[in-house]
């Protein structure tokens, strides 16, 4: 599910594949994140009382309806700041995240299906970032192949 702003109302859409809304192995420190969200969205549903709008969405306002997307971004764009980490659009996080698994040498297929591609041209082609270490790492490799007594 998602909340977009049409010509100025909240409407919730329909996620763009099945795929995008098929459940999501989390790493722990999101888990844990999402455990202590839930015990502050509890905190604010009891102080809101029966002004708590139960939107039945995990992230939402004090009074439990629908956060605008442009509050969600200028809410991340502050909490970045804060953490002293650069500043990038919501959306730039998925390429992060495909950076991070090719740095850490996960294959393709897995980022892919982290990312929620139909296409592995797309992970490949568009999302990941191929780090200057690795190329230079990739590079020393085959100088050291083609210098081998087996090529010579």
């Amino acid at each position: 599910m998602a909340v977009q702003r049409v010509d100025g109302s909240l409407l919730r859409r329909q996620a763009k594949t099945p795929s995008s809304d098929a459940p999501l192995p989390l790493p722990e420190i999101a888990v844990q994140a999402l455990e202590r969200h839930r015990v502050e969205e509890a905190r604010r549903l009891l102080a809101a009382g029966d002004m708590w709008g139960d939107c039945g969405l995990v992230f939402t306002t004090r009074l439990g309806d629908p956060v605008d997307p442009r509050n969600f971004h200028r809410d991340f764009k502050l909490r970045a700041a804060k953490a002293g980490v650069l500043v990038v659009p919501i959306h730039t996080t998925r390429r992060t995240c495909a950076s991070l698994l090719v740095a850490l040498d996960v294959h393709p297929r897995v980022a892919m299906a982290v990312l929620r591609h139909s296409r592995i041209a797309l992970t490949m082609e568009i999302y990941s970032q191929v780090s200057s270490t690795s190329t230079r790492e990739a590079l020393r490799r085959l100088g050291s192949e083609l210098t081998s007594s087996e090529w010579v």
